[in-house]
């Protein structure tokens, strides 16, 4: 795990050059490319990010960069729908790093029940496929059920705790399980005892999703950005969505347990890109890396482009009273306007059907 975190992490900034990648040519990834898992591999950051065509069948693609900003991706994506569970979709995959293997969690999706899902590879392009990894259990159940299984979101944390691995998953609420094995999980609590819920009248009332693999802070805790947002649906049934990314702190002496919650916001959508696209006025965050000394946290942009925001430990919080006045900084030193506020937009979101 990466270390030399507080909570909260940040300030972020986002990148003036997003969306650094997008959408490309007429094969699987020319319509949407968005929610990236991150890992750093030697002096490279790796980011397995989620594709479609128009088809919106969804696969997870490859790329690399060497300053964490500009990536070579690859041709193929290395992970596609080929079991019954996952007809329409590998989606919004998170990953780690255990003695030499990578669990990467991912949604399978058929166009009914979202499942979360386990693969396994000791060299990112050849998968086995372990299938769901739930039964009967639905991240829904206290404030929308859905009637059947659903389950998405799963991080799994890469150090044993008390004995045993330990996951963090969930859209809608957020809940725990524990394994011996890092492949057969069980969940800590019935699907109607959630660990973190939705916070009414708030930026995320309407769910919570984990979001980023934990982080360690310099005094203990597992920190995660997080994901949330509200829902509103308007008299002609369409639906207005607004996601925002936030933080939590878990103590790994009490793992069931959110300790901590950012009351506000680090990341909302501001630019054209994360108010328009697919699913418009979305920022949803699923990598987060410390590279080169500086953490980088990806996001997708209203489902359709993806980008990043920046932290440099060197400019910490409380700018405003070292420098007399708060001044947003870019790596390349221009100033970007990224105050504008979000715009109300209509959407229909596959996470809040």
């Amino acid at each position: 795990m990466f270390s030399g975190a507080s909570f909260p992490l940040g300030p972020f900034t986002p990148y003036e050059g997003n969306p650094i990648l997008r959408p490309r040519g007429d094969s699987w990834e020319s319509a949407n490319l968005y929610n990236p898992a991150a890992i750093v591999d030697g002096d490279e950051v790796v980011l397995l990010y989620r594709a479609h065509a128009d088809d919106i069948v969804s696969h997870i693609g490859l790329a690399r960069s060497s300053d964490g900003v500009n990536f070579t991706r690859e041709d193929a994506p290395i992970l596609s729908p080929s079991e019954d569970y996952e007809t329409y979709g590998c989606e919004d995959p998170r990953i780690a790093l255990i003695d030499g293997t990578y669990y990467l969690t991912y949604t399978g999706w058929d166009r009914r029940s979202a499942q979360l899902c386990l693969a396994t590879s000791t060299d990112l392009r050849t998968w086995t496929k372990h299938g769901p990894l739930f039964d009967d259990f639905d991240t829904f159940k206290t404030m929308d059920p859905r009637g059947f299984n659903w389950s998405k979101a799963g991080v799994i944390v890469p150090q044993r705790m008390h004995g045993k691995w330990w996951m963090y998953f969930g859209e809608g609420a957020i809940y725990w399980a524990t394994s011996d094995d890092l492949i057969h999980w069980t969940p800590g609590t019935a699907d109607t005892e959630p660990m973190y819920s939705p916070t009414p009248g708030t930026w995320d009332e309407a769910l919570v999703e984990i979001g980023t693999s934990p982080v360690v802070t310099d005094n203990g805790l597992l920190l995660f950005l997080t994901n949330g947002a509200t829902r509103v649906v308007n008299d002609d049934g369409s639906v207005d969505v607004d996601y925002r990314c936030g933080q939590i702190a878990i103590d790994p002496d009490e793992p069931t347990k959110v300790i901590a919650r950012l009351q506000e916001p680090w990341l909302r959508p501001q630019t054209f890109e994360d108010m328009h696209g697919l699913v418009s006025n979305v920022t949803f965050v699923e990598g987060l890396v410390k590279f080169q000394g500086t953490w980088f946290a990806y996001y997708g942009q209203s489902d359709t482009t993806l980008a990043v925001a920046i932290h440099d430990p060197s400019e910490p919080w409380g700018r405003a009273l070292r420098d007399g006045e708060l001044t947003p900084v870019s790596i390349s030193g221009h100033v970007p306007d990224l105050r504008t506020k979000p715009a109300d937009v209509s959407a229909d979101r596959d996470r809040l059907r």
